[in-house]
């Protein structure tokens, strides 16, 4: 049986590296493709929300991976969750969210939660949907987010140890929680250098999806 193909579609380039290594780490038997649509962050924030124009772009990308072969497909940005459900909806193979495995994670280490994004628009959506999870858990949880947009921009002038340097001042600006969740995808390199707390788990985006896919396609 030849191994699962998985799509993997991305609004940002920064987003690419670190769910590929994940999947190198991880699952490197797992076949991996990439679709980058970087237009989509930039028309969010014009828009301020989440049009019905978008949501029907991310049924097209999603179709169109799904025509060509792919067994799943994994969103890497974090503010488009309605879209991507209704991605879901539309297909017949599995449509991950970016950040769903995570949040799984995140609530099962505990009730108090803390999320750090450097994308801004995504912590609205990102909160609403622990919240929802955490409710059909009958959990009762607080969240404590943190935004680090200059984070971002120092990823994208190539400054990774500025990056990493900001996103680790936000953890403690957090300080303790049960779960510390970094929002998206092109955060992940910055867990290693967040301070350890006792009881404090961090939790990055590609690790848990790329064990989420696994498990849902080798079983």
């Amino acid at each position: 049986m030849p191994s699962p193909r998985i799509a993997l579609i991305h609004a940002t380039p920064v987003a690419i590296e670190p769910i590929v290594d994940a999947f190198r780490n991880l699952w490197p038997e797992a076949r991996t493709t990439n679709l980058l649509e970087d237009s989509l962050p930039a028309d969010l924030a014009a828009d301020g929300k989440l049009t019905e124009k978008m949501v029907t772009r991310f049924l097209t990308l999603s179709r169109y991976a799904c025509d060509n072969g792919a067994d799943a497909i994994l969103f890497t940005c974090s503010a488009f969750g309605p879209a991507i459900e209704a991605a879901r909806a539309a297909l017949p193979i599995p449509v991950l969210k970016p950040n769903e495995a995570m949040l799984e994670e995140a609530l099962a280490a505990g009730t108090r939660i803390g999320l750090i994004a450097t994308f801004e628009p995504s912590i609205p959506s990102l909160e609403a949907e622990i919240r929802k999870l955490a409710k059909e858990k009958n959990m009762v949880i607080s969240v404590r987010s943190r935004a680090v947009p200059d984070a971002l921009v120092a990823l994208h002038a190539g400054k990774v140890y500025e990056h990493n340097r900001l996103i680790a001042a936000a953890a403690e600006e957090i300080g303790d929680c049960d779960a510390l969740i970094l929002a998206q995808f092109s955060m992940a390199s910055a867990a290693v250098v967040i301070e350890s707390r006792v009881g404090r788990k961090v939790l990055t985006s590609p690790t848990s999806a790329v064990i989420r896919l696994k498990r849902l396609l080798s079983g």
